[in-house]
């Protein structure tokens, strides 16, 4: 295990408001190309800083072996859009300063080259110890702000490099690109690999060929047979049926107010009480 770079072991990042991401297993050594792939809102950007040492977890076993570099992380860790390019590479050769000499046997021999040329031409050392010596997709002097996705992809990875770490990070390496710069994103991707370092990048797919050890996450659940789903479908049917209420349970009609309760007409006053006509002459004879 002494040339593993990153190793995470079910590894999760838990809030108030649910799991980011959860049981992630990544091991990443020199040589090798990652992939994180997963819809928006699956936690590859929180996974992805979290490999790098950039963000907490909450569950879990990350052990790193070496330094972390990001690459272009959108929101995060994105090129300065007053500076061009030549002046963001010679930025970052004046921060890192040369290397100590202690230091010299844990960096690249490329990477040393470029930071021994910042006061000469360190653009094109800088092109050349990312091994971008062909084709590069932008000028040195196209600013920050005019720069399209894959060239802020291209120099967030050249500007990585530069401190020779052993882990490189690219978020989103395939937002705004049409099919055939992702094929040739992915290729410097692995280009990287090959030259030593651990790649890890986050997309939501990968292109076809690309060689990268894909990992995961917030995929949707499997889809059911159509024999299984007819199973269920049953199921529920018979659960429906059985846990209808009887119709013997509705109150009776005999709980309703009585008319008898009503005030009875005997209580009235009675009649009676008039006199009679045999009583009126007896009263006239009395007179």
């Amino acid at each position: 295990m002494g040339d593993v770079v990153v190793e995470a072991r079910e590894l999760g990042l838990r809030t108030r408001r649910g799991w980011v991401f959860r049981d992630v297993d990544l091991t990443a050594a020199p040589g090798e190309l990652h992939a994180v792939v997963g819809p928006p809102g699956s936690g590859r950007t929180s996974l992805l800083l979290a490999l790098a040492g950039r963000f907490p977890t909450t569950h879990g076993r990350l052990v790193r072996h070496g330094t972390a570099a990001l690459g272009h992380v959108p929101d995060v860790h994105e090129p300065d859009p007053a500076l061009t390019v030549a002046e963001h590479v010679r930025e970052r050769l004046l921060l890192l300063g040369p290397v100590p000499h202690r230091r010299r046997q844990l960096v690249p021999v490329a990477a040393l080259r470029a930071r021994r040329a910042y006061r000469r031409d360190a653009f094109a050392a800088a092109i050349a110890g990312a091994g971008l010596t062909g084709d590069v997709p932008f000028d040195p002097a196209t600013r920050g702000r005019d720069l399209t996705p894959l060239q802020r992809q291209v120099l967030g990875l050249v500007l990585a490099t530069l401190s020779g770490p052993a882990l490189i990070v690219a978020d989103d390496v395939d937002a705004g690109s049409d099919p055939a710069e992702r094929a040739w994103l992915w290729a410097v991707l692995a280009h990287l690999a090959d030259r030593g370092y651990a790649v890890v990048a986050t997309a939501r797919t990968v292109e076809p060929d690309t060689r990268a050890i894909v990992h995961r996450l917030g995929d949707p659940p499997p889809v059911p047979s159509l024999a299984t789903a007819l199973v269920r479908t049953r199921h529920t049917d018979t659960d429906t049926d059985t846990a209808a209420p009887p119709e013997t349970a509705a109150p009776p009609e005999t709980a309703a107010p009585s008319e008898t309760a009503a005030p009875s007409e005997t209580a009235a006053p009675s009649e009676t009480a008039a006199p009679s006509e045999t009583d009126a002459e007896t009263a006239e004879v009395t007179r």
